[in-house]
Order: structure tokens, then sequence, then C-alpha cells
């Protein structure tokens, strides 16, 4: 694509022109990707709280456990970066639809698990057929808006985690305490069948929902259509990196491995918070819903201010960083209130904000320093390497649980993990290089 200058945009359309068609796509995309990711996210992290009655009534151990949540990161891995080649190829409409739907189906088919092998598999073909999704959205965003607005947007659309566990946690903790033994199935079974059916519907609905790209959208003018694509053609790099010349560039593995770490304590709270909470005394699965819900309304918020003063400022390095310290103290100040409920949570809230916050701000580095098909490779290997943290931390909280019987080891353990990656981060990915790009 050929670069513009920012003036000669800026000449051919007015400021308050930009504003309103920036308006106008963000309400037309923005409001179905986040529903999407609502349930992408709740599918993904449902057995948090199926494995309050699941382990149970399985004999899953909390070893078997952790590493069946883990494994939904392995077939993230393999498949992934493929998933987000090919969207590059045959565009964003056929690759969500065929995303959704597939992971919707087999989500709903977790009611039938009964061995740990039979976990592990559809817990690795879960991620096998959502690999694409989270990445191949971040790459679409960049179709549509410049450098400046991703944080905010990318916030936007991220801040569908915390919607998920607000509503997430409620309704799974009201289905798993009222659906209990309706018509012979447990109430962890009807959880993973009621809450597949959004995501199929909703994949069904992404071909007529979006537009493969600004040239393609019916729904602007053709001045709106130049309009967005000027605006991103300022903000691209002087030079378009092919994939394997990225491959050859450490910093993509500095990325990868930050990614990794932010991607471990994410999913210390996703697969553990429910199974926390109920350690400080709350048993019934509604209330412990309803509870689960507080850290991430907390945790919403603050990251749209957050991200927000990141973009008004322009920095990112220490928004992240900072916030992968604060999500660390969280995580090991819950555990210094045994048996105080009302300072666990503000200790979870913490995490939960700090952790939640690092991703959309995160996300602007690598989509900043990488264009063209490296940015659609790039982008991908960053999110498949750095999910393996949530293959790692649930199975290692999980293996160390069923050794000491207790969580605290694992949070400290990802505590430190996290003040890794911000260390790494900081030295890995200078300033003045961002500033570069």
């Amino acid at each position: 694509m050929a670069t513009t200058s920012t003036t000669s945009v800026s000449e051919r359309f007015t400021r308050d022109e930009l504003s309103s068609v920036y308006r106008k796509v963000t309400w037309r995309i923005i409001p179905f990707l986040f529903i999407c990711y609502v349930f992408a996210y709740l599918d993904r992290v449902n057995i948090g709280f199926a494995a309050l009655q699941m382990k149970q009534d399985l004999n899953f151990s909390d070893a078997v456990y952790g590493l069946g949540a883990g494994m939904f990161f392995v077939g993230y891995f393999l498949f992934e970066v493929p998933s987000n080649l090919l969207l590059e190829k045959i565009g964003a409409r056929k690759t969500l639809m065929r995303i959704m739907v597939v992971w919707g189906l087999i989500s709903g088919s977790f009611p039938f698990i009964h061995t740990p092998v039979q976990f592990y598999i559809a817990r690795f073909l879960l991620g096998a057929f959502e690999a694409g999704f989270f990445p191949g959205v971040v790459l679409y965003l960049t179709y549509w808006y410049p450098g400046a607005m991703r944080g905010k947007i990318i916030a936007i659309f991220m801040s569908a985690i915390a919607v998920a566990g607000i509503i997430g946690g409620p309704l799974s903790g009201w289905v798993m305490g009222h659906m209990n033994g309706v018509y012979g199935w447990e109430g962890w079974q009807w959880m993973f069948a009621i809450e597949a059916v959004p995501s199929v519907v909703l994949g069904l609905l992404t071909i007529v929902a979006l537009a493969d790209k600004p040239q393609h959208a019916k729904w602007l003018t053709h001045r709106e259509q130049q309009m967005v694509i000027e605006s991103i053609a300022t903000t691209s790099a002087d030079a378009e990196h092919s994939f394997t010349m990225a491959l050859r560039d450490p910093r993509l593995y500095v990325m990868s491995f930050v990614y990794f770490t932010i991607a471990a304590g994410i999913y210390v709270i996703s697969f553990w918070l429910p199974t926390m909470i109920r350690n400080y005394g709350v048993n019934d699965p509604v209330q412990i819903g309803i509870l689960t819900a507080i850290p991430y309304i907390v945790g919403a918020v603050g990251m749209v201010l957050i991200s927000k003063n990141s973009d008004k400022t322009g920095e990112r390095r220490w928004h992240t960083a900072l916030c992968m310290l604060g999500g660390g103290v969280g995580l090991v100040a819950a555990t210094f209130v045994p048996g105080n409920l009302t300072l666990a949570l503000c200790a979870l809230s913490l995490a939960t904000t700090c952790i939640l916050t690092t991703m959309p701000v995160f996300w602007t580095i690598p989509t900043s320093y990488l264009s063209g098909t490296a940015a659609a490779g790039g982008v991908a290997l960053i999110n498949s390497i750095g999910l393996l943290g949530g293959f790692v931390s649930p199975s290692v909280i999980g293996w160390l649980k069923t050794v000491t019987g207790s969580l605290t080891y694992g949070l400290y353990t990802f505590s430190t993990v996290l003040t890794v990656g911000a260390v790494v981060l900081l030295a890995g990915m200078p300033a003045r290089l961002l500033r570069k790009r």
C-alpha cells in the first residue's frame, strides 16, 4: 500500500469528516466483534466454573483439571499462525465464521465428557478451532484504524474479557445451581450446552455483519472509504516486511515472551478465580458467580481508562510494564488475607484490573512495529507462542495445588513471571525503536 502524508489527508478531509466516519465505522463493527469475543472467551474459560462440580462428578484431580484447561492452548498454538495467514487470503468474514461455528459445536459437546483423555482431547480441539479468532480480529482492526486510535479500540474490544466475567460468572453460577438434575444432567453439563449456542449463531451472522476491508464496505460512501484507507496509509510503516524477514527479528521473540508472561497471569485469574473465592468459604455456585463478577467489573473500567491514557500520551511500554507489576502485587496480596473475603476481593480486583489492561496496551506495540504480511503472521506468532502461557499456568498451578494442597505457591510463581516479563519488555523494546517505527 502506498503511503500518504498526514498533511495530505488533513487537507483532503476535515477533522469533522474523519471523526464522523470513524464513529460510523466503530458503531458498525465494534459492537458485533465485542459480543463475539464475549462468547469466545466465555466458551474458553467457563471450565473454571464447571470445575466446581465437574471435578467431583468425574473424579478429576486438580492436576487433571489444570492440564485439561491448559490443553486448549496446545491446539491454539499449532493452528493459529495458519489461520491468520488464511484470513489475509480469504478475508475476515469467512475465517471468523468458520472459527466461531466449529468452536461452538465443540464446546457444546463437553457435557458428554467422562474420562480425563476425553477431557484433554476436547480442550485440544476447542483450542485448535478457536485459533486465529483473537489475532485475526487484531489484524482486522489494523485494516480500519490508524495506530493512534488502536489502543482505545483494542481496549474496548478486549473489555469483552471483563464483560464475559461479569455476565458469565452469574450466568454460569445460576445454570449450575438451578439446572442441576434437570433431565438427568448435572449443572455443569447444562452450562456448557447453553453457553455454546450463541457462538454458533453469531458465527453464522458474521457474513452479513462485517465487511472484509474498508473498500468492501457498502455502508460507507466512496469518499468515506477513501478517508479510512488514507488514514491507515499515514500510519503504515515505510516498508512492508515479509513474514520470513520478521521471523529473523529478535524483537518478535521478545514480544512473544512478554505476551507469554501476560497470558500466564490472565489464565491464573480466568481458570482459578472461582476456586479462589470458594476457598474463602463461599460454597453456593450462584454466590460464587456473583462474587467473581466484582473483579471483572473493576477490571473493565480500569482497562478502558488506562488504555485511553496510553493513547493520549502515546506511551505503551511503561503502561504495560506497570500493569504487569501491579498484577503480580495483587496476586501476592490475595495470599496475605486468609479468611477475609472483602480484602481478598480488593486484592483480586487489583490483579484482574492490571492483568487485563496489559493486553490491549501491549497489542499496540506489535501492531505498530510490524506491517503487511509480517503483521498477519507476526501477530499470530506472538499470540500463539504467548498463549502457551495459558497452558503453563493452569497446568503448573494444578500440579502445585495437588502436591501442596494450596494455591499460594502457584500465585507466587506467576507473580514472579509477570515481574520478569515487565523487565524484559522495558529492556527488549526500547522506546526509541517504537518512536522510529
